[in-house]
This record gives C-alpha cells, structure tokens and sequence, in this order.
C-alpha cells in the first residue's frame, strides 16, 4: 500500500498553503464578523482553478482526481472553514451530482460554468419538517406543459442568496415513495424562485445560508436532472461525496487548531515554564495530533476509494463520524488552552470551535452517520 501523496498532489497543496497565507488568513475573521461572502476571494479561487478540480478538462475542470478536491478543501478549511465549505459543496455535490446524472447539454450549460468558477452551485433538499427523514419533504413538482410547476419552502440551503445554479429536489409523483422524487437543475432569476435572508449561524457565518421558496416556479422539462424519480437517488449519492467533503474541512480545523495549541502552549508562560512543559497540556496536544492523523487517512481513503470507483458510502460516513466527532472534541481542548484568552472574540480558536459544531449536523448528523454505518455493517 502506498500512502504517499503524488507529487502534483503535494504542490497543489503547497499552492492552495500559499494562496490562504496571502489571501484568506488576512480577512478571515474579518468576514466571519461580518457574516460576508467574499465575492473577491472567489473570483481568485476561479483564476486558480481550484472551483472544478475533479471536473473533466472538457467541462472546465482541472480533470484532477477527488482526493486532490479534498486536500484543496482541507486547505482552504484551515485557514476559513466557510470558505473551504463553500467550495466543498459547490464541487461536492453540485458539480459532482451533474457530471454524474446530466446530459450532454446540461453538462455544457450548466456544469462548464460552475467547474470554471463563473457560477456557484446550491444544493436544495433540506425543508423545515424533512431534515434527516428526507421523504417527509413537501415539495412538488407539476408537469404542465413543457414545463415543471414547483411549489414549497426549503431551508438551510448552503450558497442559497449567492448561488447561479440550484439543484432542487421535489416530489414529482408522491405516490411513488422512494420513486417519486425527482431533481431539477434551476438557474438563478427564474421566476418564482426567491432566496430568503442569510441565516446569522453560531459558526460558518460566511458561507451564506438561507431559505428557498418556490411559488409556481417553472422550470423547462430539459432541466430534469436523470429521470422522474431519480431524486432520492441522487440526493443520497450527493451525500456520500460531500461527507467527505465535511471530513476534509474537519481535518483542516483540527490542522489549525493543532497549530494554534502548538504556538500558543510555548509562548504562554506559567509557573516558571511554557505551558507547553506540562503534562497535562502536552496530553491534550499529543491526543489532537492522533485523531488528526487517524480523521486524515480516513478521509483519504475514503476519497480514494471514490476515485477507484469502488463502494464508499460507509467509508464517508466513518471518516465524516470520527473527523466531525474528533474536531469537537479538540477545539474545545484548543480552547481549554487558551483558558480566558480562547473564550473571547478574536481568539482563532474561538473561531475553530465554532465552526467546528456544523460538521456534526451538516450532512447528515452524527446519528444519521451512524444509522448509515450499521445500515452497512449489519446487512
């Protein structure tokens, strides 16, 4: 087994490194603060290239690999966790969901300019009574005409007031069960679409959240994404790369937060010595370096697996359970280091530890990991 990363794997790292150190550190509280999408930062990242990574060169991508997506995302979630999941969901599932199920004219359309940065996907599943339990979702899709007619409220739709392209999933024949639901690729300005206010969050307060509503909103019949009732499909299909998307950002938080321990521990002098000197600090600095290498190679292999096009649905919901578990768990240490210094504004590790909550819900929680791994385990 070879657990080395290519060459060109570890230079885009050192790249994407680079390009947090000179743009995103320096405006990263900034935009947490404020709960800004920094449009400028994006349209550097679009220069890069780094919005379509695993996306085949014909449709604007890089035609990398989706482990190179993930180190991409861990990166950017190092220095800015919204940032790094703003792009993990815009590739992970928006760009990932089209190349997969669309036709040739979407994947010109739509995917081209998403995979080149010029449009920002959305992922519009979740609804306020249908979290985990996607099928309680009441949303509906009409056919009149050559058009679908949709009808309903979503909620907690990441990139929702700054998307270009909203993958939007509703019931199309609710009669059907797990047939019925079906996908739709909807572009911003459609009529009848409208993105609600951003939602102020504890954590990620730049990645913008919002509501959808959709009120006879009509969408072209060529806009189905797959076929009637292919939506439950896609949508679990679009869960199982963005876990690992979710476990990337993990290991860049608990990256950060290792750090951050590391530097802090042997500046803070008490007693006589660098806090660093005392056991008890260096416990807790020692456990946060082993879950952080374990959520790391969890989450590699669970991208590799995706790249062998082998089975990974198990394999992302462990890596995205322990990664999101363990970053909990260490930025609260991160913080307990800091003591009162860590509990107040402007602290990074104040920061980390908030950020680091979404990963036990976003993408299913941490109980749907679960029911998810023994679902596989015990069949």
């Amino acid at each position: 087994m070879d657990f080395k990363l290519t060459e060109e794997q570890e230079l885009i790292r050192k790249n994407v490194r680079e390009f947090c150190e000179k743009y995103v550190e320096p405006i990263a509280a900034e935009i947490d603060e404020n709960s800004r999408h920094p449009a400028e930062l994006f349209h550097k990242l679009s220069e890069g290239g780094w919005m379509g990574i695993p996306i085949p060169t014909e449709y604007g991508g890089a035609g990398a690999d989706y482990l190179t997506h993930i180190i991409v995302v861990e990166e950017l979630s190092r220095s800015c966790s919204s940032t790094g999941f703003t792009v993990s969901i815009h590739v992970g599932i928006g760009c990932t969901l089209i190349l997969l199920f669309g036709t040739e004219e979407q994947k010109r359309k739509y995917l081209t300019p998403m995979a080149e940065g010029k449009h920002l996907g959305a992922f519009v599943l979740t609804e306020p009574g249908a979290g985990t339990d996607v099928l309680a979702a009441t949303t509906t899709a009409v056919l009149d005409g050559n058009d679908y007619v949709i009808n309903g409220t979503k909620v907690f739709t990441s990139n929702g007031p700054i998307g270009d392209t909203y993958l939007v999933f509703a019931w199309t024949d609710k009669t059907a069960g797990r047939k019925g639901m079906s996908a739709f690729i909807v572009p911003k300005g459609t009529p009848g679409m409208k993105a609600g206010e951003h939602l102020r969050k504890m954590g990620l307060r730049s990645s913008q959240t919002s509501e959808m509503i959709f009120k006879d909103c009509r969408v072209p019949k060529e806009n189905l994404l797959g076929k009637e009732g292919m939506g439950l499909q896609m949508a679990m299909s679009g869960f199982d790369s963005g876990r690992i998307g979710i476990a990337a950002q993990c290991v860049g938080i608990m990256q950060a937060a290792l750090d951050e321990s590391i530097r802090y521990s042997k500046e803070r002098v008490q007693f006589g010595t660098p806090i660093s000197r005392h056991q008890a600090i260096a416990w807790m600095i020692a456990d946060m370096a082993t879950d952080l290498s374990a959520a790391r190679f969890l989450t590699y292999y669970a991208a590799w697996l995706k790249d062998q096009d082998q089975s990974f649905r198990k394999e992302a919901a462990i890596a995205k359970l322990f990664a999101s578990e363990a970053v909990m768990k260490h930025t609260t240490k991160a913080v307990q280091i800091y003591g009162g210094y860590g509990y107040c504004k402007g602290a990074k590790v104040e920061r980390l530890f908030r950020d680091a909550k979404f990963t036990e819900i976003g993408e299913g929680t941490s109980e749907a990991q679960r029911m998810v791994i023994s679902a596989n385990v015990l069949r």
